[in-house]
């Protein structure tokens, strides 16, 4: 693929405001210029597309307008838009860590010897002032416990020809996505140690209604894709390694910075142990 690697940016937003600028913004500062920015719009009344459509003059802007049933529908709709070679899904809001993520991301991808299906990397929490640094192997536990953000994965095409996500999981779509990549195309997923997106928080899924909602599709998609003993081994292992204190720990803005660091170096350590991989 190398030099020739398309990517295509993926942002739904509904009255995102001045939001929705900041993060076009962050694209279109991009080193690597190979990329569209497939913009969908739910049917937004303040103005935001009308005046990213006037300020914007670039061909590699599209902009799709059209009433959709939630943040998932939207994105499918995106999808079907989308000619890149890769897919990234970002929020208004969101913005690319720095100017070089889509360089860093495809000279990764160009140095493997097989093309990955998905390739992620780290994520930096406004609101926390810290990166949240991703498993750099995916396994069972990782998929039960956290696999990495949509905002920080490049999803191949072909990982979306077959089917997009099921917006009947109304805030775990991509989770349930993530994980059927993984157990049902065997899906080769790659890390990056890059951090590819600086994330708002705060969104949609993180209402306290919402978090409800999570948990009880969480425990669904994880039983569906791993069987009850499995899942239910892992929810044990969370409960025993104080998952909830550690949470909360991760989502103290005075605690997270020494959280997310003591975390970044376990992985660190992780990641430089000898590896059986095909690209070395």
């Amino acid at each position: 693929m190398g030099k020739d690697m398309r990517f295509s940016i993926i942002i739904v937003c509904l009255n995102a405001g001045e939001r929705l600028g900041a993060t076009i913004e962050s694209v279109l500062a991009q080193s690597y210029q190979d990329y569209e920015i497939v913009l969908k719009d739910g049917g937004s009344t303040d103005g935001s597309v009308e005046e990213i459509s006037q300020k914007v003059r670039d061909a590699r802007l599209y902009i799709y307008q059209k009433k959709d049933s939630g943040i998932y529908d939207a994105m499918n709709q995106a999808v079907e838009l989308a000619g890149g070679d890769y897919f990234i899904f970002m929020n208004a809001g969101d913005s690319f860590y720095d100017d070089k993520v889509l360089e860093k991301i495809s000279s990764v991808i160009s140095k493997r010897k097989h093309t990955p299906d998905i390739i992620y990397g780290n994520l930096y929490h406004k609101g926390l002032s810290t990166v949240i640094h991703a498993a750099p192997e995916i396994n069972d536990f990782v998929c039960y416990r956290n696999v990495p953000c949509h905002q920080s994965c490049f999803y191949s095409r072909g990982m979306f020809l077959e089917r997009a996500y099921y917006p009947m999981y109304t805030v775990r779509a991509d989770y349930e996505h993530f994980l059927w990549c993984y157990y049902e195309k065997k899906a080769d997923i790659c890390y990056a140690p890059v951090i590819v997106a600086a994330y708002e928080g705060g969104g949609y899924s993180e209402t306290k209604e919402n978090k409800r909602r999570s948990a009880k599709q969480h425990r669904e998609i994880t039983v569906l894709y791993m069987g009850k003993r499995a899942a239910g081994k892992y929810r044990l292992i969370m409960l025993l390694s104080l998952a909830p204190l550690r949470t909360a720990v991760a989502n103290n803005k005075y605690l997270s910075g020494g959280y997310n660091w003591l975390k970044g170096l376990f992985y660190k350590k992780n990641e430089d142990l000898p590896k059986m991989e095909d690209e070395k």
